[in-house]
């Protein structure tokens, strides 16, 4: 049989074939490795997966890439980015080095509100244009699918240009690119004294007009202590599920005050950060099925030790993804083999847990589970050739780029 695409001789192709769920505990550890493997691919979906010798007897392939002493993965899953914005904030980076925290800088006007001016004084092909340059950069490091979000405008117009600019590069890049309205990120300076106001306009105005323009599949919010507490937090979440959207949560990232349990409740897809996650927010993860989408890249940049528990919710049970926070203030890192070293590092993950974090279960964290992050037939061909002799090889090898071949719906879209 003929096919579009063979990649053979990997050293090691690693599969993550297993259940179709997100894995948790001891299935994190199963990277489904195949030996001096290969994968046939047609028509952008994989249609074999196995050792070299069988796949090459049956199949005869258009375009063969060999992959002699490589490592052949699927690509990663990018599950929290905010990359569209104007203006960088390298100068807040400098501030925290000399002490500052990043709440003392966010509550003197810096932080994510110093952000806001740069996007809505910019025009839409102006974000475009710098947005298209970052992901082509975040591509070059292995990324197949990324979750992009909105907040950096804060009022109805802004927040609506930020989500056309996600929808015209989902359909310029040749990735899958996921669209999350985010307008619950903070309270802009107008009304940073009327809260009450500015969530009347989020539930009366901005969701119901991003819903309508069909521009979001998510609706995310900072649920801390200096932004959206519990209540509010409850009250916009429910108000968004109404409206058709799915939910994502930046959660006890600074306090536990209840944000994972908060997750639990309305059923959210994801619950984010998790840096002060309790014990109590563990199990309700736990219980409920809701991913644990850890960013220890914001943690590190922030100069903080408050890395999220991630050995205590692996045994809890809880199917952990992992996420750079690609963004201008408080992680401006768009390398996932970055974070899989820190997830290692930092967080204790094991190299294959971490993997695993980074592509199936990142991809459960998008709900798309069932479309990407491994390599199983029927799955969409987004694979990763890896200039590296073995999987182990990728957090210990850290400041420089692994990724040899990026290929996303069996075409190949960068190479080094």
């Amino acid at each position: 049989m003929k096919v579009d695409l063979i990649i053979k001789n990997a050293k090691q192709l690693i599969t993550l074939q297993g259940p179709n769920h997100a894995r948790k505990g001891i299935e994190m550890e199963n990277l489904g490795i195949i030996e001096n493997g290969a994968v046939a691919v047609q028509d952008g979906k994989i249609l074999a997966v196995g050792k070299s010798e069988a796949i090459c007897k049956d199949f005869e392939a258009k375009k063969t890439i060999d992959a002699t002493g490589k490592v052949v993965m699927p690509g990663f899953v990018d599950p929290h980015t905010h990359p569209v914005f104007y203006n960088t904030r390298e100068n807040e980076f400098e501030m925290r080095i000399k002490g500052k925290t990043y709440v003392e800088i966010s509550q003197s006007g810096g932080g994510i509100r110093s952000s806001i001016s740069g996007v809505r004084n910019a025009s839409e092909d102006e974000l475009f244009e710098l947005t298209k340059k970052r992901i082509e950069k975040i591509i070059s490091n292995g990324t197949t699918t990324l979750e992009a979000k909105s907040g950096y405008g804060l009022s109805t117009e802004s927040e609506i240009k930020m989500l056309r600019v996600i929808a015209r590069l989902q359909k310029e890049l040749p990735i899958d690119i996921i669209p999350t309205f985010m307008g619950a990120h903070e309270f802009p300076s107008e009304y940073k004294d009327n809260r009450a106001e500015y969530i009347r306009i989020l539930k009366e105005e901005m969701m119901p007009q991003v819903a309508e323009l069909g521009l979001a599949k998510y609706c995310d919010i900072f649920t801390e202590a200096h932004v959206y507490n519990i209540e509010q937090s409850r009250d916009i979440l429910n108000q968004a599920k109404k409206l058709g959207f799915k939910l994502r949560m930046h959660a006890d990232e600074i306090e536990p005050i209840g944000g994972a349990e908060l997750a639990a409740e309305v059923g959210a897809v994801s619950a984010d950060h998790l840096g002060a996650a309790s014990d109590a927010g563990i199990k309700a993860l736990a219980e409920s099925g809701v991913i644990a989408t850890l960013l220890p890249g914001t943690i590190f940049s922030l100069g903080m030790k408050s890395y999220a528990r991630a050995r205590d919710m692996i045994q809890a049970g809880v199917a952990v993804a992992l996420a750079t926070d690609y963004n201008p203030g408080s992680c401006n890192c768009d390398s996932m083999q970055f974070v899989i070293t820190l997830a290692c590092l930092q967080m204790k993950m094991t190299p294959a847990e971490a993997i695993t974090a980074a592509t199936i279960n990142a991809a459960y964290a998008l709900d798309m589970g069932d479309k990407i992050g491994n390599l199983e037939v029927g799955k969409q061909a987004d694979i990763l050739i890896m200039d590296m002799p073995g999987y182990q090889f990728l957090p210990y090898h850290f400041g420089s780029n692994n990724v040899e071949m990026v290929i996303k719906k069996g075409e190949v879209i960068w190479k080094n």
